[in-house]
C-alpha cells in the first residue's frame, strides 16, 4: 500500500479553488487502497490527530525554501513514499515530490502579488531545481510551465467537479431583496487582479442601457483589486451604480443561490488555471460567457460564450446574448451538462495514483 503525504493546509482557510481541489483529491483518496498522511505549514491552524506539522513557521519556511533546500524533513516522511505539495510549495526532502500549480499568474505578474505569494514561487523554482514534478490542473497552464522551466517534468491531471450544492429555501440574509425577482448576472470569486471584474463592470453598464432591468452580482472577498473596482463603479452613472450588487464573501450555501438565480455567469478572468465555477454554473444549468484566457477554453469547450478577456463592448454583445437568446441559452444548457460529465474526480484520482506509483518506483 503507498503511502502520500499531502498538504491539507488549504482546507484550514478559505474555501478557495485550492481548497476544493485538495478536499476533492483527499475525499477520493480516502476511497482507495492509499494511506494518506496531511500535513500543513502552520503553527496556527487546529490539526486532526493525524496530521503533522512541518516544524518551522509557515513565514520563515517560505522565506528559507525560497533560497536553499534546507532543512531536508527526512524524520518527517520516514514512512512516506511520495509528498504532494497541493500548494505551490512542497517541503525539502529526499523523497519523490510532486507539487500542484494551477496558474501562472504570480510567475507572470510577480508585481502583482503579495510578498509571501512571491516568496512561494522562490519556493517553487527551488523545488522544481531540486527534481519535484509539477503537476498542472490544465494543458494551458502546462504550456506556461515550460516557458518558466524547460527541463521540469509537467503532468497535466484535470480536476473533479465541485458540486454547488443545493439552493437554501428562502432569501439568504445577505441577499437583497430585490434580487428574488430581478434577473441578475453574477460573478463569484475573490475580487483580484486576475479575476478582472473592473471590465465585467464597463461591460455591464454598457449592458445595463439597453436592459433596464438587467442587475449585477457580484460575490468574493475583496483583494488586490480593490482600488480598481472602486474607480470603474465610480466612473458608472448612478443608475448603473444602484443595480451593481457588491456582496463581499458569501458562504456556500448563498453562493448555491446566487448561481441557481443567475440568469448567466460571467467569467472573464486574465488567467485561470482550471476554474471550478464553470462546471458549477453547468450543474446549475446557467448560461456562462467567459474570457478566452488561460484554461477556460479547455475547460468550457462549446459550453460558454468565449471573447477577449479586455474588449469590453464584446463581453458586453455576449452578456446581452447569453440572457435573450432563448436558443443560444438552451444550446448552452444542454452542452453544458455535457460537458460538465466529462470531468470527475474519480478519473482524476486514477490519473493522481498512477502517477504516485510511477514516482514511488
Amino acid at each position: 500500500m503507498l503511502t502520500i503525504a499531502v498538504d491539507t493546509g488549504p482546507l484550514h482557510g478559505p474555501a478557495t479553488g485550492i481548497a476544493r481541489a485538495t478536499s476533492g483529491l483527499v475525499d477520493e483518496l480516502s476511497r482507495r487502497d492509499v494511506r494518506v498522511v496531511p500535513y500543513v505549514l502552520s503553527f496556527r491552524a487546529h490539526l486532526a490527530a493525524n496530521t503533522r506539522r512541518v516544524p518551522l513557521p509557515a513565514a520563515l519556511a517560505l522565506r528559507t525554501w525560497a533560497r536553499t533546500s534546507r532543512p531536508r524533513l527526512e524524520r518527517l516522511w520516514r514512512d512516506v513514499d511520495v509528498v504532494h505539495g497541493t500548494n505551490y510549495v512542497v517541503p525539502p526532502t529526499r523523497k519523490p515530490r510532486l507539487v500542484s500549480v494551477y496558474d501562472c499568474w504570480a510567475l507572470d505578474h510577480p508585481q502583482y502579488v503579495h510578498t509571501d505569494v512571491r516568496l512561494s514561487m522562490n519556493a517553487l523554482r527551488r523545488s522544481v531545481d531540486d527534481g519535484a514534478l509539477i503537476h498542472a490542473s490544465s494543458y494551458a497552464t502546462a504550456r506556461r510551465l515550460h516557458d518558466h522551466f524547460p527541463e521540469a517534468v509537467v503532468e497535466v491531471v484535470h480536476l473533479g467537479p465541485t458540486d454547488p450544492g443545493p439552493s437554501p429555501v428562502g432569501l439568504p440574509d445577505s441577499i437583497p431583496t430585490v434580487l428574488d425577482s430581478a434577473p441578475f448576472v453574477a460573478s463569484i470569486g475573490t475580487i483580484e487582479r486576475r479575476k478582472n471584474v473592473p471590465t465585467l463592470i464597463g461591460a455591464f453598464a454598457r449592458l445595463a442601457e439597453v436592459h433596464p432591468d438587467v442587475r449585477l452580482v457580484i460575490a468574493g472577498s475583496m483583494g488586490d483589486d480593490a482600488t480598481m473596482v472602486d474607480e470603474a463603479l465610480n466612473t458608472s452613472s448612478p443608475t448603473t451604480r444602484a443595480r451593481i450588487h457588491l456582496l463581499g464573501r458569501v458562504d456556500d450555501r448563498t453562493a448555491a443561490w446566487i448561481l441557481r438565480r443567475a440568469r448567466v455567469l460571467a467569467y472573464p478572468s486574465l488567467d485561470e488555471g482550471f476554474g471550478f465555477p464553470l462546471l458549477e454554473a453547468m450543474a446549475c444549468e446557467v448560461p456562462i460567457v467567459a474570457s478566452d484566457a488561460g484554461s477556460i477554453p479547455e475547460i468550457a469547450g462549446d459550453a460558454a460564450l468565449l471573447v477577449p478577456a479586455s474588449d469590453v463592448d464584446e463581453l458586453a454583445r455576449a452578456l446581452g446574448r447569453a440572457l435573450t437568446d432563448d436558443m443560444l441559452r438552451q444550446r448552452l444548457i444542454e452542452t453544458g451538462r455535457s460537458r460538465r460529465a466529462d470531468f470527475s474526480w474519480t478519473a482524476t484520482v486514477d490519473r493522481f495514483m498512477e502517477l504516485y506509483e510511477r514516482m514511488a518506483r
